[in-house]
């Protein structure tokens, strides 16, 4: 399947609301087996809150990429900016921070696009569940490999881990 369908540019403040749900229902794709559903309900409620916080963030600077179906709903989502102070060792100074895509939307090119919109052919450093061989797969078709470090989650996603996968060089899927 090709990704012409598909548009994809720079959010605005009122995309935030379409684009928390989407990513929301991603979560619920991906998760569902690794999270209760009460953790769900709890993001759901605050959504308007995280909407709040994601507008503030566009106003000050920040990239928020999406994609749309023809029917102009939010199926993908992407976003990145300055590596974490934790991630110093890597020597990287660019996180790729979220992509999601939805479930009927794999395998479509759209995270690939979507992470090129993001990095293009930048190092770049990103942290991705441990459980999560489908996300693993992907990162490792564009250049990510794994490096050893992995990290307890706290609060909400208590109970998992999260790998560190980086790109050192220019790489094209």
């Amino acid at each position: 399947m090709t990704t012409e369908p598909y548009a994809i540019r720079l959010a605005v403040p009122e995309d935030i609301p379409a684009a928390l749900q989407m990513k929301l229902t991603a979560w619920e794709e991906a998760y569902a087996d690794q999270r209760p559903a009460s953790f769900f309900a709890n993001a759901r409620a605050a959504l308007e809150q995280q909407a709040d916080w994601w507008t503030r963030g566009l106003a000050q600077g920040a990239e928020l990429w999406i994609a749309t179906n023809p029917a102009g709903d939010i199926v993908g989502i992407a976003g990145g900016g300055p590596a974490a102070d934790d991630d110093a060792d890597t020597g990287i100074g660019v996180e790729l921070q979220l992509l999601y895509v939805l479930a009927g939307d794999h395998g479509t090119g759209l995270g690939a696009r979507l992470l090129e919109a993001v990095l293009g052919d930048r190092a770049a450093v990103l942290w991705v569940l441990e459980r999560n061989p489908r996300a693993h797969a992907f990162y490792a078709k564009h250049g990510f490999v794994a490096d050893g470090r992995v990290e307890a989650l706290a609060d909400d996603w208590s109970g998992l881990n999260e790998i560190r996968m980086v790109r050192h060089g220019a790489h094209r899927g």
